[in-house]
């Protein structure tokens, strides 16, 4: 599975970003999906995952209220939106994809690149 994530830009606190993440290959629909991020000189951090079916979902308690993740399986993409966007929200976010429930860098099985998020104050 490649995967390419999109959306990411410049916008100031309290804006709105929607991410995608457009999926290569026939599976995947099978593949739990999920959103990480990496701001400068901190670890990779969960953000949200939604199961294959899109009847599951999870989020960090830093985006509960504010983020969204869903997806599309006819079109191979997932999204993230996210609303209410404050300064420490600033990152790389990656999405990912993964056979088993996505919590946590090891359950992930695919990375894409990143796209960059920054929220001004």
């Amino acid at each position: 599975v490649q995967l390419q994530a999109s959306g990411g830009g410049l916008v100031q606190a309290g804006g709105s970003l929607r991410l995608s993440c457009a999926a290569s290959g026939r599976t995947f629909s099978s593949y739990n999906m999920g959103w990480f991020r990496q701001a400068p000189g901190k670890e990779r951090e969960f953000v949200a995952a939604i199961s294959w079916s899109g009847d599951w979902l999870y989020y960090a308690d830093s985006v509960k209220g504010r983020f969204t993740i869903s997806r599309d399986n006819a079109k191979n993409t997932v999204y993230l939106q996210m609303n209410n966007l404050k300064p420490e929200d600033t990152a790389l976010h990656y999405c990912a994809a993964a056979r088993r429930p996505i919590t946590t860098m090891t359950s992930v099985d695919y990375w894409g690149r990143g796209t960059q998020v920054t929220v001004s104050s």
